[in-house]
């Protein structure tokens, strides 16, 4: 009998306020693990994020014009792992900059992993170009008027730029 694997699935969240260059590398390599990524951006009620849910959604969608049928961009306000489970996917993908960023990571795992066995954690390290940053060092940085480019794309940069120069 020759059945069909369905295709594998893995869901990678975070606030992607905004994406960046180092987000963008851990979607790329996730594509090579699984047939479909699906970036959710995971509403966090006591975050105040400089772009709304529909800006965060167009920025990512920028990024991935040419493997959109890989990637789908979805929000949630649940857990995670409910997420995943209702998507069909089997993992959840996150990057670790450092080992600080271990401890914290760990321990969402372990939870995952005990609210729903079948659903994996997988940690990609970040590329070493990519380890220093992070959304809130990217906003303060352009905020401030800093040079930005080479660490989120080129659209996510302006963005940037116009939303500070509205003062």
């Amino acid at each position: 009998m020759n059945e069909t694997k369905p295709p594998s699935v893995a869901v990678y969240p975070g606030t992607f306020d905004p994406i960046t260059n180092g987000h963008v590398d851990i979607i790329k390599r996730a594509l090579r693990m699984f047939d479909r990524v699906i970036i959710v951006i995971a509403v966090n009620t006591q975050k105040t994020p400089l772009f709304s849910i529909e800006e965060r959604i167009d920025m990512i969608n920028q990024c991935f014009s040419n493997t959109n049928d890989r990637i789908g961009v979805d929000t949630t306000t649940g857990l995670i792992v409910d997420f995943a489970v209702e998507n069909g996917a089997c993992a959840i993908v996150r990057g670790l900059r450092a080992v600080s960023d271990f401890d914290y990571e760990f321990q969402l795992a372990l939870m995952n992993r005990k609210l729903e066995r079948r659903v994996e954690t997988v940690f990609l390290m970040t590329g070493f170009r990519w380890i220093f940053i992070s959304s809130s060092i990217i906003k303060d940085a352009a905020r401030h008027g800093g040079d930005i480019s080479g660490v989120v794309p080129a659209h996510v940069r302006n963005a940037l730029a116009e939303k500070f120069s509205r003062g």
